[in-house]
């Protein structure tokens, strides 16, 4: 997994941001991957499929905000992430 400063470093929209929507949905996409490999080796893990539902509904609703407030950023970001 890229390490979090990395991630902000590459998303962030000015020097010092770390909570923008467009940091905040890239680093729940690198949650998501990571905890997505761990259920391929541990399928029966209830407690982290919870949680990793939870972030993909939270992505889901800051990819929404970010639909509606900014468009082009949105597109940009989809493509980015590649989701």
């Amino acid at each position: 997994m890229i390490a979090k400063q990395e991630i902000i470093a590459q998303y962030q929209r000015k020097e010092g941001d770390t909570g923008s929507t467009e940091v905040q949905v890239a680093l729940l996409t690198a949650r998501i991957k990571a905890l997505t490999e761990h259920l391929k080796t541990h399928p029966q893990d209830d407690h982290t499929r919870l949680g990793l539902s939870r972030m993909v509904s939270k992505r889901r609703a800051l990819l929404n905000y970010l639909q509606r407030t900014d468009l082009e950023a949105y597109r940009a970001l989809r493509t980015k992430l590649g989701i």
